[in-house]
């Protein structure tokens, strides 16, 4: 009866002055909202640390709104039949009304103070102006809807509340979970019904793109253009994000090598601003170069497993794995170690060919080359030994080149200078060796270049690091060979 009395009394003078500046206020509202992106534009640069605070708890006010503005079509058709559900409504649309200002509010400070600027970012925040205008004329358009007068009106601005809500909704989760997600499990059917759901624009697992254009872009643009960091709102993370582009549109054209944005600026003098990549990075190699040219020139597909003109030799394969015995009757032996030591000797797996981990994560300041050599007994049977931040010193090579199944060997961390690696030379299965934050040079690891199957060397914060890489890992591998 309430919302019946308040109807009637619109209809006298105080009540129609009333109307009126409420239509006044939210044309206000709706002014202002339209305008915020032109009067506090996002530039692309962070701004005050109060501002990124305050809107990282957009995502938990974000929730408000949208639960709200779900209940209330359930209220209005129940209040059909129910008395009191009429009125109920009426205070959630209210709320919800409070909610999106709140919530747009604090989005708009995430993206404003972080100058995330990215095509997103920018579609998810037109989306919540429109929702908030949207509820903030169904506010307006509800009397009158209760009353008789615009039947239609009000149901019409609420679905279409709805239907942005929901593009909205797919818009910041896309953002957080990438752009299919809330494609990604769509049923079949409706997949049709949506062009860019089919995932025709996803890269295969066995693609150009996916073993070797991907690659270069991880290892050389990612931490400017990927998901933590997205300068110029460019990500390159992603195949799908890389066709869209960026702030300045398209960075790849299709068969247009020479208008691709991202060709132009690899390709740049090093001394041109806009060179990429930037902040000091090296350029690429000119074969990666001439792939990227070459792919983009043949059509920038995702699924093309090749392209003409581009020869890319494959990786040699690692070796495959050698069983190393049956450890079974060494158990009580090895629980011992455990218990003794505080080092652990973890089985591969339920198979005991599978070989045994040395694990010294628990004890690693006090494992040093005495201890190490205690396990020189369980030698053909240890496949993997992490060493890393423990007290070995040189003189442990002596004992590790009699683990003669050993796969994998971390000595990071610790205060090896690489005197003695000559003695891992015999360790033919040894396929992965971190010396990353050691003291070893290029002269000490030089002896490792006639291990044939070690294919992974980390030699990053030591005096034998590459200079001037983008993956210290693989150029380190390359001299040592």
């Amino acid at each position: 009866m309430e919302e019946t009395a308040d109807v009637s009394e619109s209809q006298t003078p105080s009540g129609i002055r009333h109307e009126r500046i409420k239509r006044l206020v939210a044309l206000v509202i709706a002014a202002e909202l339209l305008l915020l992106p032109w009067v506090m534009r996002i530039d692309g640069k962070p701004h005050a640390d109060w501002e990124q605070f305050l809107g990282r708890f957009h995502p938990l006010a974000v929730h408000l709104p949208i639960g709200l503005l779900v209940l209330l079509p359930i209220l209005e058709i129940a209040g059909a039949s129910r008395a009191g559900l009429r009125e109920a409504a009426g205070f959630v649309l209210g709320l919800a009304l409070a909610a999106c200002l709140l919530a747009l509010t604090l989005g708009y400070l995430l993206a404003y103070g972080s100058g995330d600027a990215g095509p997103g970012v920018v579609r998810h925040m037109w989306g919540g102006i429109a929702v908030t205008i949207g509820v903030l004329a169904c506010v307006l358009a509800r009397p009158h809807w209760l009353s008789g007068e615009g039947l239609r009106a009000y149901p019409a601005l609420l679905t279409l509340v709805l239907l942005t809500l929901v593009w909205t909704a797919h818009q910041g989760g896309s953002l957080t979970y990438g752009s299919n997600y809330l494609t990604e499990y769509m049923p079949a059917p409706l997949k049709r019904l949506l062009p860019n759901a089919t995932g025709s624009g996803t890269a295969t697992a066995n693609s150009l793109y996916t073993l070797h254009i991907h690659p270069i872009f991880d290892a050389n643009c990612v931490s400017c253009h990927g998901e933590s960091k997205t300068q110029g709102g460019l990500r390159l993370d992603s195949y799908d994000s890389l066709m869209r582009g960026g702030k300045d549109g398209a960075v790849i054209l299709a068969g247009n090598p020479t208008g691709s944005l991202l060709l132009q600026r690899i390709t740049l003098p090093q001394t041109d601003k806009h060179f990429m990549p930037a902040e000091g990075r090296p350029p690429l190699k000119p074969e990666e170069i001439a792939w990227i040219k070459a792919w983009i020139q043949q059509g920038a597909s995702p699924t093309a497993t090749s392209v003409a003109g581009v020869s890319i030799a494959q990786r040699p394969q690692d070796p495959p794995l050698k069983p190393v015995g049956d450890y079974s009757s060494m158990m009580p032996e090895i629980l011992q170690m455990a218990h003794g030591q505080g080092a652990k000797l973890v089985p591969v797996s339920s198979k005991p060919s599978d070989g045994l981990i040395l694990n010294t994560v628990d004890v690693a300041s006090s494992f040093g080359d005495a201890q190490l050599a205690q396990f020189q007994k369980f030698a053909p049977f240890i496949v993997e030994a992490d060493l890393g931040r423990t007290a070995v010193t040189d003189a442990s090579f002596n004992t590790l080149a009699q683990f003669t199944h050993l796969r994998a060997l971390h000595l990071e961390g610790t205060g090896i200078t690489g005197a003695g690696l000559a003695k891992l030379a015999p360790l033919t299965d040894l396929v992965y060796l971190n010396l990353s934050g050691t003291k070893v040079t290029a002269a000490s690891i030089a002896p490792l270049a006639s291990m044939k199957n070690l294919r992974h060397i980390y030699l990053f914060n030591t005096p034998a690091q590459p200079a001037a890489t983008g993956d210290a890992t693989q150029q380190a591998a390359k001299d040592a060979r």
